[in-house]
């Protein structure tokens, strides 16, 4: 029996993306497993209200349902179907002329049995019916592959997983608990697909897919470009003009950048291979150093300064 997604989430077939998903997040806090706990029925809405939020905020699949196309499981429909019956034809429930003692489907006679010939056969079940109206290559030949409806989850990703790559757990609609993968590089709105992790096919077929929208969350020290990071890198007055060895927390870890003599506030250094871990092509981390003065003045640098022979230099030139 066919079902209306418009009705399971409770709006109208001209609400707008932004309603279709509202009307989701409402339905979901109060349907969830993790919040109803054990409540098959809480459960069985919950996994409808998914697969229905899954169709309405798939463009492609919205517009094929609207237009009759698709039914609610995301089902194709045949031609005939879509305008509510076959129609147009005589001498029988379904517009199609019995011939007596004929076998195959449904007592017609797939060479000549049903009036317009085999092309009615070719054209409702794509071909699967040959001379003599047998099925070709076995039970369901023919017939394009359904499955289930794909579910779409939310999952925050923080930065250094993104960066290093990770593997965390995901809850499911059903209350399974899944460990996912993070590739090194992922990004936010990028879509992870979890292969059969969806809703049940219909009458037994394959289940969909689990889609996972990651959100990569910010980092207090770093941001990316590509598969670059970039961080700012405090140094002294003393480490800058004399140059040497500092360490830097890079996001796989520290180690020991080397500053040359005569550093600027402004310059930047690059440490190969320690930005995003890309298993064909690692990104780099870019270090911007920043010449730092002491909080509080300092009696013996403003006094050096005094009578420093540069101090009047016009850096500026």
């Amino acid at each position: 029996m066919s079902w209306d997604p418009y009705a399971v989430l409770g709006v109208s077939k001209s609400a707008s993306d932004k309603e279709i998903k509202t009307a989701y997040r409402k339905l979901a806090k109060e349907l969830h497993p993790d919040v109803r706990p054990n409540d098959k029925a809480s459960e069985t809405k919950f996994k409808r209200m998914s697969a229905a939020f899954s169709l309405l905020s798939d463009p492609n699949k919205r517009a094929l349902y609207d237009r009759g196309e698709i039914d609610a499981d995301g089902n194709e429909k045949a031609p005939q179907f879509r305008s509510g019956g076959f129609g147009g034809g005589r001498g029988g429930p379904h517009g199609f002329q019995g011939h007596p003692g004929a076998e195959g489907f449904g007592g017609f006679h797939g060479a000549g049995g049903a009036r317009g010939g085999p092309d009615v056969f070719e054209d409702l079940f794509g071909g699967m019916f040959g001379q003599g109206g047998r099925a070709r290559g076995g039970a369901g030949a023919g017939f394009a592959p359904q499955k289930g409806a794909d579910v779409r989850y939310k999952l925050d990703v923080d930065f250094l997983d993104a960066v290093n790559g990770a593997r965390k757990r995901v809850s499911m609609a059903d209350g399974r608990s899944l460990s996912v993968n993070i590739p090194a590089g992922v990004e936010t709105g990028q879509v992870l697909r979890l292969k059969g992790q969806g809703e049940p096919g219909p009458g037994g077929m394959n289940p969909g897919d689990a889609l996972v929208e990651i959100n990569v969350g910010s980092h207090p020290v770093y941001e990316r470009t590509g598969n670059n990071v970039r961080m700012d890198l405090n140094i002294s007055i003393v480490e800058a003009v004399e140059g040497g060895r500092v360490k830097v927390p890079t996001p796989s870890g520290e180690v020991s950048l080397n500053i040359a003599a005569g550093a600027n506030s402004g310059n930047v250094l690059r440490l190969k291979g320690k930005g995003v871990q890309n298993k064909t092509k690692p990104g780099d981390l870019l270090v911007r150093l920043l010449v730092t003065l002491p909080e509080k003045p300092d009696s013996d640098l403003i006094n050096f300064l005094k009578t420093w022979r540069g101090r009047d230099k016009n850096i500026r030139d």
